[in-house]
């Protein structure tokens, strides 16, 4: 199946299921890549929220680079 094929019924889908196709489809990708994902039912390492504004910088310098 094409994704022309698939594009309808995708975009019928109620909102919650493409947040969970757009999640399903990042993580596939990121695997793909051999990057480590965070799963649902884990918890990422702890951070204290003095260190949020760094770690923010930090994923938007990456973002930019990509």
């Amino acid at each position: 199946m094409s994704l022309v094929e698939l594009l309808p019924d995708i975009q019928s889908l109620p909102r919650a299921d493409k947040l969970r196709l757009i999640q399903f489809l990042a993580q596939e990708l990121a695997e793909a890549e051999g990057q480590r994902t965070l799963q649902a039912d884990r918890s990422a390492p702890g951070r204290s929220p003095d260190q949020a504004f760094t770690t923010t910088e930090t994923l938007l310098q990456i973002l930019r680079t990509e």
